[in-house]
């Protein structure tokens, strides 16, 4: 069972609310805070890739680029020494 799902290379949670009986999630690894929920399983999928589509053309309109979702790449600080013997 996983607790995510996938769309466009964003990845978001699914939670469930028993007081609000319902679904609900927000897209990860991104500094916009888009969230999204449904009522079953098919609308809380629904409500999230229409989020995430929202969220792309409100960036295009903008002239920004989206973020995305984990690019890939991670920075890391290491010492000169270690830094010079990796490249060598």
């Amino acid at each position: 069972m996983r607790n995510s799902m996938k769309y466009k290379d964003y990845i978001g949670t699914v939670e469930y609310s028993d007081e609000d009986e319902c679904f609900h999630g927000k897209v990860l690894g991104i500094h916009s805070l888009i969230t999204f929920e449904g009522q079953s399983v098919s609308e809380l999928k629904k409500s999230f890739q229409m989020m995430v589509d929202e969220y792309i053309e409100d960036c295009k309109a903008d002239g920004i680029q989206p973020e995305k979702s984990y690019k890939g790449s991670f920075n890391v600080r290491i010492t000169p020494d270690l830094h010079r013997k990796v490249s060598l």
